[in-house]
């Protein structure tokens, strides 16, 4: 690799950026508690919810609880549409829904029980078909996995706690990924924040340890879309934060958009603009489509296809100084150097920790 290329990927990694707007549009969390059914259940469905809350105020994030005190007159399912439909309206930077409680499937359509009438996929969809923001959809219910294949679509990310509605048994998924979301251990890419990937990632391998450790047959089997495709990919499928198995017939694998939705930014995203943060998820996105080809093509002409992305990822880190064209001076042009910088990060790791907050 030459001393420019070198140079490049180390400015990826510099945290100067021009001062961040406090205007800028911060995420919607709407945490839906579902009917508990009995009180053991209830106290553990409340523990969940009560940790994203937490997690979502201490990134800023605009929080509303469904399910909690007194039904009332209005029902939670009344509730759950205005308050989605109250986001829709804002253009928040995204919208996180996350379902907590039961689930039910009778062979056609799976459902979210709540207290009075339950929601089914269809219900979701049409509710939040007029979003136009990124969208987490994340259902931690028994048999849950029919909202996936409903739900997937474009700028979504779609977590369900089982594969299919047939997976009825308690779920505990929902358990790990509470506590992931807001647990500094659950940072792959060091950083220094966690995405709903790395937390989708660690609640994954929370809940094998646990029926392993329990010597029981695993009920469960969380999936995550992100790409559109209805299909979904297993957690145990990535080795660190990228996908590393094929399927069969070929499908593109999920993750690169669920990695740039993260509650609680770390110092240096929340010193990027918004409009930096929306060009760098644009190029993230490309570079995430890029990176299967590496495998087919000579080193040149992969850093060649993506050396370009990398070089403006790299200028959006750069402070406004820096950016400008200095007047052109031969006899102070600074010379090249045999010696490159220390610790010079690889290309792919220059992209590592560049994550966009949602």
């Amino acid at each position: 690799m030459n001393r420019w290329w070198r140079m490049l990927c180390g400015a990826a990694l510099l945290v100067l950026a021009p001062a961040a707007n406090a205007d800028q549009p911060r995420p919607v969390v709407i945490v839906a508690l579902g009917a508990s059914g009995t009180d053991e259940y209830a106290e553990q469905f409340a523990a969940w919810a009560a940790r994203w809350e937490e997690v979502a105020r201490r990134g800023g994030a605009e929080v509303h609880s469904i399910g909690r005190g007194e039904a009332g007159e209005t029902t939670d399912r009344d509730r759950l549409h205005t308050a989605i439909k109250q986001a829709s309206g804002t253009s928040p930077a995204a919208i996180w829904l996350v379902l907590i409680g039961h689930g039910t499937y009778d062979g056609k359509t799976a459902r979210f029980n709540l207290r009075g009438p339950d929601i089914a996929p269809a219900d979701l969809q049409e509710w939040l078909g007029e979003s136009e923001c990124p969208l987490a959809i994340i259902n931690c219910t028994s048999s849950s996995g029919p909202f996936l294949a409903e739900l997937s679509g474009p700028r979504r990310v779609v977590i369900t706690a089982t594969k299919s509605g047939h997976e009825y048994n308690f779920a505990r998924f929902g358990d790990y990924l509470s506590a992931a979301i807001g647990d500094n251990a659950a940072d792959l890419d060091k950083d220094e924040q966690t995405s709903l990937l790395e937390a989708y990632l660690l609640a994954g391998a929370k809940v094998r340890e646990f029926y392993a450790a329990e010597a029981r047959l695993e009920t469960e089997h969380a999936l995550l879309d992100d790409n559109g495709d209805k299909l979904g990919t297993p957690a145990d499928w990535f080795r660190g934060v990228k996908p590393t198995k094929a399927a069969k017939d070929g499908a593109s694998l999920d993750g690169a958009l669920a990695a740039q939705f993260v509650l609680v930014r770390s110092g240096r995203e929340e010193e990027l603009s918004a409009e930096a943060r929306t060009r760098r998820d644009e190029l993230e996105q490309r570079l995430a489509a890029l990176r299967p080809k590496r495998k087919d093509l000579p080193e040149d002409e992969y850093l060649a296809l993506i050396e370009p992305v990398l070089a403006e990822i790299a200028r959006l880190y750069l402070p406004a100084e820096a950016t400008e064209k200095p007047e052109a001076n031969p006899e102070t042009k600074p010379q090249p150097s045999d010696s490159p910088p220390s610790g010079p990060p690889t290309a792919e790791s220059a992209n590592e920790n560049t994550r966009v907050g949602m």
